[in-house]
């Protein structure tokens, strides 16, 4: 049987992974890959101790990653991919140079070796056409969806809130009813409590976006409060409460309960464009919907530095780099309408 581990390997990866916690202040979703990345070399080499390392390593690991598929997808992997993996692994070999026992078996430059070529690393980093739902779809979408069970209210409900405040799938999930005020028309993502981004504590009010978003999302939290009697505790868009129903497993209506991870949201919110014949966006892609309504509503540096910070960034120039998406036809009739 071929192995599958090797010990004195697993124990500098547990010193990398302190050290990616600590000193680095990664969160345990990027450590994983970090991990998952080192795996997929170890496995390259037969699971050879790293203090053997040899640039021949590097290179045949590059060549593998070139022929490997994507599990699920059967595609060969992405160039974005295997750049992505190659540089993480390269950056722990470059933090083995350092370490006691390491030192003298281990050059800096030979991470380098890591790297790939010219060609396909600007290839890895071409920037491509955002995909994200215009304002038009998303109103088609949520205008198709179902109200008449409370699961069905709430996950228009969910797809109100991403229209009101673009939040991430990760903190929605965590969030709960004392979290909303809509006497103010916002909500309070404190990083306590709220799987924030990066564990960041803001406010965001709600965007002026169609008014049926807002009724929909404070009929949802009016229902919660008063009709089902859901306390500051319980959660803003809770799992279903599970139980027996003709002899089989049924949701019986709403638990208190958070889910545990936004899997289940990210797939509401993607079903709902389905289902009307669109492609499945992700909750993430908002975020570029709401950029290209910033430039409908924002007229003046201030206004748009308030609406970056509604989205969490501190920097306006992260929301104009990543979330305000110019497509090259528009690019062409804002060039030509400068003539």
């Amino acid at each position: 049987m071929a192995r599958k581990f090797n010990e004195e390997n697993e124990r500098i990866k547990r010193r990398y992974l302190h050290f990616l916690r600590e000193a680095k202040r990664q969160d345990m979703a990027t450590v994983d890959k970090a991990m998952e990345a080192i795996l997929r070399f170890e496995r390259s080499t037969g699971f050879k101790p790293f203090k053997r390392f040899h640039i021949d390593q590097a290179v045949a690991f590059k060549h593998r990653l070139s022929r490997e598929k994507n599990a699920r997808t059967g595609a060969p992997l992405s160039r974005a991919t295997v750049d992505s993996t190659l540089r993480t692994v390269k950056a722990f070999v470059l933090w083995l140079a350092g370490q006691p026992g390491y030192k003298s078996r281990i050059a800096y430059a030979d991470a380098e070796y890591f790297n790939l070529n010219a060609k396909d690393a600007r290839i890895a980093h071409t920037a491509r056409e955002p995909i994200y739902p215009t304002p038009e779809q998303c109103h088609h979408a949520f205008a198709q969806m179902p109200s008449a069970t409370p699961l069905e209210r709430r996950n228009k409900a969910l797809f109100a809130f991403l229209m009101l405040t673009v939040a991430r799938d990760g903190a929605i999930a965590s969030m709960r009813l004392k979290d909303v005020d809509l006497v103010e028309r916002c909500v309070y993502q404190d990083a306590r409590d709220v799987n924030t981004k990066s564990a960041k504590t803001f406010t965001t009010w709600f965007y002026p976006v169609d008014e049926i978003y807002l009724q929909t999302f404070c009929d949802w939290v009016t229902y919660l409060r008063q009709e089902v009697l859901f306390g500051p505790s319980d959660a803003l868009f809770p799992k279903p409460k599970i139980g027996l129903q003709d002899g089989s497993f049924a949701a019986l209506g709403l638990s208190r309960e958070n889910y545990r991870s936004a899997g289940k949201l990210r797939a509401i919110i993607k079903d709902s464009f389905v289902s009307v014949g669109l492609p499945a966006y992700p909750p993430h892609s908002f975020l570029k919907t709401l950029g290209l309504l910033a430039n409908n509503h924002c007229k003046t540096p201030e206004q748009f530095k308030a609406w970056s910070l509604n989205m969490g960034h501190e920097d306006i120039a992260t929301t104009l780099k990543a979330y305000v998406p110019v497509s090259q036809a528009r690019q062409g009739e804002l060039i030509r309408g400068m003539a």
